[in-house]
């Protein structure tokens, strides 16, 4: 399969781009690096982004960004980021990719523990974590010609616990081998309209 892979340079897509890629051809973007870049809140560049890289059969997000900070320092503008780059710019690629991925294809998209297992600062991420899920439950049903879209939920990765750590006081630390166990089991099985918890 031809995979795209936005977000590959992140320890998430990493550990997605490692596992996949033992079997698949994987086209790395990013917002500076990768093969391509694109920005994922600009419906009308992720649009130029598949005419770029043309036909694939499978289309993986581990991108998007929120704000983390307390409730109280939160405004629309801070909100915002976590709705227009995590849940719209992956939004986008669905809705840019619905006439360009292959027939019997799929999405899978990246979401996170905090609508699980909240943390302080987490707030607008964990907004973001719960809209994904309803989308990709709610889209599915609609998919055309054999489409499937997935959510992947894991906790924080084990690569990333010394940069994040602190933040996750009594979290477990999850493999980062699971996680892209995760990913193949949406792009390579048949669920559709499931969040993947990896925890």
């Amino acid at each position: 399969m031809r995979i795209m892979v936005v977000g590959a340079s992140g320890d998430i897509g990493k550990a997605a781009c490692k596992e996949l890629g033992a079997r698949h051809d994987i086209i790395t973007v990013g917002r500076s690096g990768g093969a391509y870049q694109v920005d994922m809140a600009d419906l009308v560049a992720v649009k130029a982004l598949y005419q770029q890289v043309g036909h694939v059969d499978a289309v993986v997000s581990c991108a998007g960004d929120a704000t983390f900070a307390s409730l109280a320092d939160l405004d629309e503008d801070t909100f915002m980021v976590g709705l227009r780059q995590k849940v719209m710019g992956q939004v986008n690629l669905v809705l840019a990719g619905l006439d360009r991925v292959a027939d019997g294809g799929s999405f899978t998209l990246t979401s996170g523990v905090l609508d699980r297992d909240p943390i302080r600062k987490g707030v607008n991420a964990a907004t973001a974590n719960g809209a994904l899920a309803g989308f990709v439950k709610s889209a599915a049903i609609e998919m055309p010609r054999g489409l499937r879209i997935n959510v992947v939920s894991p906790g924080m990765l084990d690569v990333s616990a010394e940069r994040y750590g602190e933040w996750f006081r009594g979290h477990k630390s999850v493999s980062s081998h699971d996680v892209g166990l995760a990913y193949s089991k949406c792009v390579e099985g048949a669920l559709t309209g499931q969040v993947v918890i990896v925890a």
